[in-house]
């Protein structure tokens, strides 16, 4: 017999370190190659983490809402004959020590110049709902940190996390005297004498916006009244913060057009049955729209651009994300790469997958990232339009409406009448630092001109 240590895997080529969500098994439980041993989550996808090897599971070194950084082991299976990864029988020899806990002694030498005896120190309690690493929660109980104190430090890791530098740079402030940098909204003073070269530069990053837990009270107020208390989910703590946040960045404007779109619906009626024949694969109206937003970014390179500070950012490939509703109500946004290089037939074999793999929530990291333009179909919902929120830090949003036939006026060389026509609303919103309303008018009529011109006798 030998044991085997399950990793976590490499998740994607930005993603260092995952929340460890849910135990699949448990210890003694046998496990079959390829089969599901615990969920984990990052800020934007959850994924399961399947076993490379059968066996039996003798034990976990994680706890749920554990933070695991990649390639760290997260179980040990015992498995028969050899295996690739093989460490020592005997369960008192497994290396079962957390990255964290060594990077926290490294650490303990860097900030040994300000470290003072401040007695024994007691557990770090977040008066929000902010998430911290163990490696900075270790930190700040080790030096006195209270947790009103961890939530007001300002946040410079990804997400406006708290990251080792910020909670160093926030001790050795409090050791040397100076007024540590902390995440307060205060009203700006007129600046008296030019700053001296040793005060403490403030970080130039938006400060992040961080949700605070209802307070006991709100909530036995509602309960006694009667009212249903139901907690935000993980991922609608994330979404809500990135809305507010995209909010407070960019500046929000948006165009409206409507498109006769009756040609396109006559010829998906037309094609739909031997194209499902042919291909495997349903024809939506999605693909279809998701081709014409690609050639009009082609068309207008500045809508796929992204803003970093004071910098434009123009980018190389056509990356459009595709908003999918999820079982929860929450929305989650897959990403179609390079979308200007795919026919119809791929762009709908693309929208399928990733339509039923986010509804199944099997979606790899990779594929919600690097999106340059996002499309939202509000008209499942039956919406005529909508001003959707700018997915940061794109500066585009493009809504999609539903169709309905309307009575329209339809011009001839005879003379105009009265017919029956299939429309709906494009509603595009746009960030006005950097695209201006002639722009943001123009992307969006290109769009409407491809789909009105649709030709309907077009082979797929």
């Amino acid at each position: 017999m030998s044991k085997f240590e399950l990793k976590l895997p490499q998740m994607g080529e930005s993603v260092a370190e995952a929340t460890l969500t849910t135990w699949l098994k448990e210890v003694g439980d046998t496990i079959e190659m390829d089969e599901a041993v615990f969920e984990i989550a990052t800020d934007k996808v959850d994924s399961e983490v399947p076993s490379e090897v059968e066996g039996v599971l003798v034990e976990k070194l994680f706890n749920v809402d554990d933070v695991v950084s990649v390639g760290q082991t997260v179980a040990i299976i015992e498995i028969d004959g050899e295996a690739s990864n093989e460490i020592p029988v005997k369960t008192e020899e497994v290396v079962t020590e957390d990255s964290n806990d060594v990077e926290a002694e490294v650490l303990e030498k860097e900030i040994s110049f300000v470290r003072e005896s401040v007695g024994a120190p007691v557990a770090v309690q977040s008066t929000t709902d902010r998430f911290y690493s163990p490696l900075v929660k270790n930190i700040a109980k080790e030096e006195g940190v209270s947790g009103s104190e961890l939530d007001n430090i300002v946040g410079t890791g990804k997400d406006g996390r708290v990251t080792k530098t910020d909670i160093i740079d926030y001790v050795t402030a409090k050791k040397s005297g100076k007024q540590p940098i902390e995440n307060k909204v205060e009203v700006e003073k007129p600046v008296e004498a030019p700053v001296k070269e040793e005060s403490v530069v403030v970080n130039s990053q938006p400060k992040t916006i961080v949700q605070k837990a209802a307070s006991p009270e709100v909530v036995e107020a509602a309960i006694s009244n009667g009212h249903e208390v139901v907690p935000m989910t993980r991922m609608g703590k994330l979404i809500s913060q990135y809305m507010i946040k995209s909010v407070s960045t960019s500046a929000h404007v948006q165009s409206f057009i409507e498109v006769d779109v009756t040609n396109i619906v006559n010829w998906r009626n037309k094609v739909k049955t031997s194209f499902q024949n042919r291909e495997g694969e349903k024809l939506t109206f999605t693909p279809i729209f998701m081709e014409a937003v690609a050639m009009a970014l082609k068309k207008y390179p500045l809508i796929n651009i992204s803003v970093e500070g004071d910098t434009i950012i123009k980018k190389k490939n056509i990356n459009i994300g595709m908003a999918a509703a999820l079982p929860d109500g929450n929305l989650i946004v897959p990403v179609i790469k390079n979308a200007d290089q795919l026919n119809l037939v791929g762009m709908a074999k693309a929208v399928n997958d990733l339509a039923s793999r986010s509804r199944a929530n099997k979606l790899k990291p990779d594929e919600i990232k690097e999106g340059t333009y996002t499309v939202t179909n509000v008209g499942t919902f039956g919406s005529v339009f909508g001003t959707p929120i700018i997915n940061q830090p794109q500066v585009a949003i493009l809504a999609l409406g539903a169709i309905r036939k309307v009575p329209s006026v339809i011009e001839t060389a005879e003379g105009d009448f009265i017919g029956i026509r299939s429309k709906m609303y494009l509603s595009h919103s746009y960030d006005h630092r950097v695209v201006n309303g002639a722009l943001g008018g123009m992307f969006i009529k290109a769009v409407a001109d491809y789909l009105e011109a649709w030709d309907v006798n077009r082979e797929v």
